[in-house]
């Protein structure tokens, strides 16, 4: 019983090639398709492409060059191997192989030996080039969730690391006169700060399962959420970040609202790369504004919440890659550094089923929106 070693098609306008060259190679393992001119190779490559291609020169109305300089014009099927095979024994006959894009010569008549070895030696070649790409592919997925978990220890810890700073050395400034022991704590400052803290253990705990961000997937932890309650909480932990900024938070969203299914702390991590985006690429004295409505479809209702500022804008070119993963030159310029933060909230966010966008006006404010499944819808 043979062995499939690889696909091969022969095309010779000579019946009696075309069968011995598809006994000879059969016989070998190969699996072997033959075509009789160039425009029959070109179809059949197309359908099904082989793994190397063994062509003759000489044939009518199409000869070996020109389909081999067909073939190399095409993206999709440039890269599969050709190896020539004529009576032409000219070397500027060889060297014109080569340059239309021939990997190797064969002379008739040939020696099964021969041909077989040569097969097999670019058969080799084109796989140890696929498994270069393979893991070419592999080196830059994984250095792209590198960037993603760099990023997310670098930005995302750093929002409630510094709203507990920022509580803490208030409440400093507060008693720096007094100099006493003992400080005074109120139980909702004391709350804000232990919720602060429970965040960034919870973000420290997703971040060591890096590999939940491969091929852009992310486990979510769903429950019944209140976006009301959601919305007081992140107004009253940002507080201090605000009043630094000289900013004003106003949340709109009904206490009425339908409950969504959603990741608390994903979602959480969502608008804070909003919020602390609108405050960094803003001056002081910024107006943001939270709100939500249901919206009806055909299909199912969902939840679209928006967070509008009043500050400079992004361009329509900025918009357009907001939210792809971060690009080094140019390209960053364009999105103002915003980088990993809003790819990772597209992730967050399709991973909820529903869909983020921007709405925008140069100098005329940024509307970020996106859209959350009902619970049960």
């Amino acid at each position: 019983m043979t062995t499939d070693h690889g696909n091969i098609l022969v095309v010779d306008d000579t019946p009696d090639n075309l069968r011995l060259l598809s006994v000879m190679l059969s016989e070998q393992g190969y699996k072997v398709r033959k075509a009789l001119n160039g425009q029959t190779a070109l179809k059949t490559i197309h359908q099904v492409p082989p793994d190397l291609i063994l062509l003759d020169i000489n044939m009518p109305s199409m000869n070996g060059y020109d389909v081999c300089q067909k073939l190399k014009k095409d993206p999709v099927i440039q890269d599969i191997p050709v190896i020539f095979i004529s009576a032409l024994d000219d070397v500027l006959d060889k060297v014109k192989a080569f340059e239309v894009g021939g990997v190797d010569y064969i002379t008739k008549p040939f020696q099964s030996e021969e041909v077989i070895a040569r097969i097999e030696n670019q058969l080799i070649i084109q796989r140890q080039k696929k498994q270069l790409q393979q893991e070419i592919k592999e080196r830059q997925k994984t250095e792209q969730t590198l960037r993603v978990y760099l990023h997310a220890v670098s930005h995302d810890l750093r929002n409630p690391m510094l709203g507990l700073s920022m509580v803490l050395k208030n409440l400093l400034k507060k008693n720096q006169d007094k100099k006493e022991e003992k400080i005074e704590i109120s139980w909702q400052v004391l709350e804000q700060m232990s919720l602060s803290c429970d965040r960034q253990l919870n973000l420290i705990n997703s971040l060591v399962e890096t590999q939940q961000f491969e091929m852009g997937g992310i486990s979510l932890d769903f429950r019944p959420l209140n976006l009301f309650t959601f919305s007081q909480q992140l107004a009253t932990e940002w507080e201090p970040m605000l009043k630094e900024k000289q900013a004003i938070l106003l949340t709109q969203i009904p206490a009425d609202l339908p409950l969504i299914s959603g990741d608390s702390d994903r979602l959480w991590r969502v608008f804070e790369n909003l919020l602390a985006n609108a405050l960094k690429h803003n001056d002081n004295g910024i107006k943001l504004t939270l709100k939500a409505e249901v919206i009806e479809t055909n299909k199912s209702n969902f939840i679209r919440c928006i967070l509008e500022d009043n500050g400079v804008g992004i361009t329509p070119e900025q918009a357009a890659t907001l939210f792809e993963s971060y690009q080094r030159g140019e390209e960053a310029k364009r999105t103002l550094g915003l980088g990993l933060g809003l790819y990772l909230c597209r992730q967050i966010i399709e991973a909820h089923g529903g869909e983020i966008g921007v709405i925008t006006e140069e100098n005329n404010g940024a509307k970020f929106w996106l859209t959350l499944p009902i619970l049960g819808e």
